[in-house]
């Protein structure tokens, strides 16, 4: 016996050991970090020595590298064994594992729909209940973030079923600097405001907009992004939260008035390069290349934060191009809604690691060892913001954490043949001339069919 337990205990050594000589940014050494988060959660779940955790996700890549670089600090606390696996089919493959009765005990989420189908046929567990209110109040729009993680179970009653970890901001928008200042426009404050200096560019004889919704067979995704973004800023949550179940038909006033929001921008040969007509043929990726042209092609662009992928070979964020917040309306009836998109975590067995690590995901370090290196936007308001190494990462997390509302992309919530099908084509039809109560009233004659 005693033989069993030395090599036990010099498994357990060789185990911390590797967890820590796996660690990105070595322990207690850089006073950024809330070690004393670790120090704490180590003493409550410092008994887990030996165990293994399996986690399945859609992050592959430089993601899966930058999540596993996360896990050391996790495993050096309590002596588990972390191994996770992306995917690129996550979406087939948790139902697939979960049906067969062989899931992994942790799953990331990129969609909250998802997990709400595990959750209703009993496939997840659901969390502690203060964890709920840990989120209410540790996140910023913390009620917006509960109530993305809460799903009805099997027997219909409401329960947190996940955690969210890692977020996207969508409402941005993109300029150059050096344009907005030679012709001397200033960043708007509110939804008056940017809509004053889409006249004024045009009355200057400039574009104010690039927009473009063409995406292959996804063509028209990014209308609905901007349509979701407007309906946040000319309805209240409760009508989007409505609107994305049907429970407010798609053919609404209120969601109709949101289409025709967008279409104050896109619908008028005035406001964006290359006219309406230019809208739905022009590539989503090629959109906000006018932006750097000489002389500019346009001066703004309204997309999330990935779209930098699609700028110039070495433009550089923060001074060659910058963005703003897609802003509110003056009279702050809409507070400060967010669009955005993230991830949730929601355990699939009963494996004690995995509620040890979904709490985990509450310190304020799990947090910022992601954020002091790329990619990584979180809504804890416990975390050291000077924990990103760039700036421009910061000044859009501030957007986050300054948020009244947060919304997850409607579409995605929407069904398949809504969100990604019916939207999308209305979009199109739309900025091709249709009017909005037409193209609603379509969108919502397909809803019909599905239910």
């Amino acid at each position: 016996m005693k033989q069993k337990l030395l090599a036990s205990a010099a498994i357990i050594a060789l185990s911390t050991a590797a967890a820590s000589a796996a660690m990105v940014f070595p322990m207690g050494e850089d006073d950024r970090f809330n070690w004393d988060s670790l120090d704490q959660f180590k003493s409550a779940h410092g008994d887990l020595s030996g165990q293994k955790l399996t986690i399945l996700g859609p992050w592959l890549g430089g993601d899966k590298d930058l999540f596993e670089s996360v896990l050391p600090y996790f495993e050096e606390a309590t002596g588990v064994d972390v191994q996770y696996n992306g995917s690129d089919s996550f979406e087939q493959q948790i139902v697939i594992d979960a049906e067969a009765g062989s899931p992994p005990d942790l799953a990331v989420f990129p969609q909250p729909g998802l997990a709400a189908g595990l959750a209703a046929k009993g496939q997840l567990k659901p969390l502690p209940d203060e964890m709920r209110q840990w989120i209410v109040d540790n996140y910023a729009a913390g009620e917006s973030w509960a109530q993305l993680a809460t799903y009805a179970g099997p027997d219909g009653d409401d329960q947190l079923y996940a955690f969210p970890y890692k977020a996207d901001a969508k409402s941005l928008v993109w300029y150059v600097p050096e344009n907005f200042e030679d012709a001397g426009y200033e960043i708007p404050e509110t939804m008056e405001d940017l809509k004053a200096l889409t006249e004024q560019i045009a009355a200057d004889g400039e574009k104010p907009w690039c927009i473009g919704l063409g995406s292959g067979g996804a063509t028209g995704w990014p209308a609905t992004d901007w349509v979701e973004d407007l309906m946040l800023r000319t309805a209240t949550p409760e009508d989007y939260d409505a609107w994305v179940t049907n429970e407010l038909k798609f053919n609404d006033p209120k969601v109709v008035a949101a289409i025709e929001e967008f279409g104050w921008f896109a619908k008028n040969d005035d406001f964006v390069a290359g006219g309406t007509g230019s809208v739905a043929s022009t590539d989503f990726r090629d959109s906000p290349k006018g932006l750097f042209d000489s002389p500019p092609a346009c001066y703004m662009h309204r997309q999330a934060s990935f779209i930098t992928t699609f700028f110039p070979e070495g433009t550089v964020v923060g001074e060659d191009a910058d963005f703003f917040y897609f802003p509110a309306p003056a009279d702050g009836s809409a507070g400060q809604p967010v669009l955005g998109g993230g991830t949730l975590f929601a355990a699939l067995t009963d494996n004690p690691a995995a509620t040890a690590f979904i709490e985990f995901l509450q310190t304020p370090l799990a947090h910022e060892v992601w954020m002091a290196q790329e990619g990584f936007l979180t809504p804890h308001t416990g975390v050291n913001p000077e924990a990103y190494s760039e700036d421009t990462v910061r000044r859009m997390n501030d957007i986050l954490l300054n948020a009244t509302t947060f919304r997850f992309d409607g579409s995605d919530l929407m069904p398949g043949a809504i969100g990604a099908g019916a939207f999308w084509t209305g979009m199109v039809d739309f900025v091709g001339g249709k009017s909005a109560q037409d193209a609603a009233d379509a969108i919502q004659a397909t809803w019909d069919t599905i239910k």
